[in-house]
C-alpha cells in the first residue's frame, strides 16, 4: 500500500523518484538545499551510455536511455531530453583494442548494439579521428547525451502535478528517530514526517550522513572541470553538431554544446573536499581555467582532444571553464540501497560522474525498494530483471567500473 516518503535533494535522482514514487501513489514531499537543479545536475556533461565494463550498469543504462526516449510520454512536457549522437571510445594502444573487443562481445550478448572499429573501417565511419594516434574505436549510435534542465525541471512538475510538494531552500538541520528507523527531518522551513526518506544528494552525501545518523558511505567529492571551445577551421557546423560523444585515448573527451561550441573535459587527479561549501561549487582554480594562459589545464585538455581529432586544433578559442563536483565511490559504482544503520533511509548516491544517466534506473531501484520495504537482489524492467548487486551497500570492491571519464 502507497505510503509517505521525504525525498532530499532536487537534482536529477531527487525529481524522478519523486515522480515515480507520486505516480505510484505516495505522497512525497522533495526538500532541496537551495533550489531544483542547484547541484551537480545543472553542472554535468550529462552524458549517457550504455558501454559500460559492469554487466549490471549496461542493462541498467538501457533502461536508462529507453526511459529517456519516451520521457515526454512517461513524464510530460515538449522536448525529449535525450540527443542519441552515440559514444565513441578511441584507443591508440592494440591491447586496450583487445579488451575491447571481449568488452563489446559482453556487451552485444546483453542485446546493445555496439561495435568495434578498426582501422580503415573507423576512418570510413568517422574521418575526422586521426590515423595516426588512434587504431581503433568502439561506437554504440543509441548513446549520446542530455539536456538535464529539462529533465529536472519536467520531473519536477510532473510529480507535483501529482500531488507531491516541494520545499526549497530547505537544507536538512537535524533528524528524529525511534529505534533504527527514521521518523522526521527538519529544515528552516518546517519539521517533515514520512514513512520512508530518500537521500538523493550525492556529493552532499557524507555530511547529511552525519545529520541523519547514517553509515558513512566512502563518497568523495571531486572536483571536475568543463571548458568550451568555440569552433573554427575545417570541421564545418554539420559534423561538429551530429559529432558523438567521443573520448580520446588519453581521456580527455568532447562532444558538441551547439553548432558553434564544444564541450571539453578531463578528469584529473583531485583531493576529496567533503566540506566543500555551495558556492565552491563554481570556484575555478587557476591552473584549470582558461584564462589563465597556455599552461593551463584548459589548453592541455584542448590539445589532447586535437591531438586525437586534428580539426580541433583549429577552433578559435576557449571561451568558458565551469566546474561542478563527481560524488566517486572506490569502484565507481554508486551505492543503490537501504541504509544499514537507518532502516527506512534509502541511498542513492556515489555515481562518479554517472548520476544523470542513471537517473531513471535509480528511480526504478528506488520504487522498487519502496514497494518492497526491504533490499532486493533485482529490480523489474519491461526487458526482464536487472540484478542490483554491484551497487549493494556494503559490498566488497572486487570489480571496478572501468570505463570512467
Amino acid at each position: 500500500m502507497p505510503q509517505s516518503a521525504v525525498v532530499i535533494g532536487a537534482g536529477i535522482t531527487g525529481s524522478l523518484v519523486a515522480h515515480a514514487l507520486a505516480s505510484r501513489g505516495w505522497s512525497v514531499t522533495v526538500v532541496e538545499a537551495r533550489h531544483v537543479g542547484a547541484g551537480s545536475s545543472s553542472r554535468t556533461a550529462a552524458g549517457i551510455r550504455q558501454q559500460f565494463s559492469t554487466v549490471e550498469t549496461v542493462l541498467g543504462m538501457q533502461y536508462s536511455v529507453a526511459f529517456y526516449k519516451d520521457f515526454v510520454e512517461r513524464v510530460g512536457g515538449t522536448q525529449v531530453p535525450i540527443v542519441q549522437n552515440g559514444y565513441l571510445f578511441l584507443l591508440a594502444m592494440q591491447e586496450e583494442v583487445e579488451s575491447a573487443r571481449q568488452r563489446v562481445a559482453m556487451q552485444q550478448a546483453l542485446g546493445l548494439g555496439v561495435e568495434l572499429l578498426e582501422g580503415a573501417a573507423l576512418s570510413a565511419r568517422f574521418p575526422w579521428v586521426s590515423r595516426e594516434a588512434v587504431l581503433a574505436g568502439t561506437h554504440c549510435p543509441t548513446d549520446g547525451f542530455l539536456h538535464p534542465a529539462t529533465v529536472y525541471n519536467e520531473a519536477m512538475a510532473a510529480a507535483q502535478r501529482l500531488g507531491a510538494v516541494l520545499y526549497q531552500n530547505a537544507p536538512v538541520t537535524g533528524a528524529e528517530h525511534v529505534g533504527e528507523r527514521l521518523v522526521s527531518v527538519t529544515t528552516p522551513r518546517g519539521r517533515f514526517a514520512a514513512d520512508l526518506f530518500v537521500d538523493a544528494t550525492n556529493a552532499w552525501t557524507p555530511r547529511l550522513a552525519s545529520v541523519l545518523g547514517a553509515t558513512p558511505l566512502p563518497v568523495a567529492p571531486l572536483k571536475r572541470y568543463l571548458w568550451f571551445i568555440e569552433r573554427a577551421g575545417a570541421m564545418s557546423r554539420e559534423s561538429l553538431l551530429g559529432m558523438p560523444l567521443t573520448i580520446t585515448p588519453s581521456g580527455a573527451y568532447c562532444r558538441p554544446e551547439n553548432a558553434e561550441s564544444m564541450l571539453v573535459g578531463w578528469a584529473h587527479d583531485a583531493p576529496a573536499e567533503v566540506e566543500f561549501a555551495d558556492e565552491d561549487q563554481d570556484r575555478v582554480d587557476e591552473a584549470f581555467s582558461h584564462r589563465s594562459g597556455t599552461d593551463s589545464m584548459a589548453f592541455s585538455a584542448w590539445a589532447a582532444v586535437a591531438e586525437a581529432i586534428p580539426s580541433v586544433e583549429e577552433f578559435a578559442g576557449i571561451t568558458a571553464t565551469t566546474a561542478g563536483y563527481y560524488a566517486t565511490t572506490p569502484d565507481h559504482n554508486p551505492f543503490l540501497g537501504f541504509d544499514p544503520q537507518v532502516k527506512n533511509l534509502v541511498r542513492l548516491v556515489g555515481f562518479s560522474g554517472h548520476g544523470a544517466m542513471f537517473g531513471p534506473f535509480s528511480a526504478l531501484v528506488a520504487t522498487t525498494l519502496a514497494e518492497s520495504g526491504r533490499a532486493v537482489s533485482h529490480v523489474s524492467s519491461v526487458n526482464g530483471d536487472i540484478p542490483v548487486g554491484a551497487f549493494a551497500i556494503g559490498r566488497t570492491y572486487g570489480h571496478a567500473e572501468r570505463l570512467v571519464i
